[in-house]
């Protein structure tokens, strides 16, 4: 399926590794100008590299860095069409572990650098035909994880936000969605399974495996074409039926 995505700008967080990385090459194949933004610029640089992207090294949790990369895909291509807001998860801590000083760095990762960069690049999704807001967040929003009790309290959150923003944003054509992924094969569920998911892990996924970056690319692809433009204030699980909430 041809998404006619040729010659549209995305940004994409978190875009040199994971889930980041499955993004940019799914926009990158459908032919969209991709604009890499991650804190690593030597692995950074050697994606986008090979996709033919280009990269801006920074910290979602910091300002400047972000108007930099706002900065940086305007002068590049002349406009932003898509926005993907991705960032690594929070601390894995049980629900007595959090403090003050965990919560507001989890709240700064995860839904301020959303608002801000979607913020910073809302003047130039007004002036696209087809503006697209997506959100990368987690299973999380639907079924509480144990152990990750940040992310559990944050990351929905996010979804209040993306809802309320895709009502005040659809007169203007632009679409507001986000994605919860469930075990995708990433170095943060290698962190969790270090020795490979047992049996018992892949038994509780319906399709009995860790799903894979791409799949969530190519779902983002979708949502940022003109096919997906009746798409909005949705949240869609990528997690092979983990989840068991309607």
């Amino acid at each position: 399926m041809d998404l006619e995505l040729q010659g549209r700008t995305a940004v994409v967080c978190g875009g040199s590794a994971g889930i980041g990385l499955g993004i940019a090459e799914a926009l990158r194949d459908e032919g969209a100008n991709v604009v890499l933004f991650a804190r690593r610029p030597d692995v950074l640089e050697r994606e986008a590299d090979r996709l033919g992207a280009v990269a801006v090294a920074g910290d979602v949790s910091i300002a400047a860095d972000l108007e930099r990369l706002v900065e940086t895909a305007v002068s590049s291509y002349s406009g932003i069409d898509i926005v993907v807001n991705n960032s690594g998860g929070p601390p894995r801590t049980s629900a007595l572990e959090m403090n003050d000083e965990n919560v507001r760095q989890a709240v700064e990762l995860m839904l301020v650098s959303a608002v801000r960069l979607t913020s910073l690049c809302l003047p130039y999704l007004e002036q696209s035909r087809g503006g697209r807001i997506v959100n990368i967040t987690s299973s999380t929003v639907r079924e509480p994880v144990d152990n990750l009790a940040l992310s559990n309290a944050i990351r929905p959150g996010v979804v209040g936000w993306a809802k309320t923003l895709a009502r005040e944003l659809g007169p203007k054509g632009i679409t507001v969605n986000s994605i919860a992924p469930g075990r995708i094969d990433t170095a943060r569920v290698r962190e969790v399974y270090p020795d490979g998911p047992t049996e018992d892990d892949l038994a509780a996924i319906p399709l009995g495996r860790l799903g894979a970056p791409r799949e969530i690319g190519d779902l983002v692809a979708f949502l940022c074409s003109d096919r997906a433009a009746y798409i909005t204030g949705t949240v869609i699980a990528v997690d092979g039926g983990l989840t068991r909430s309607f």
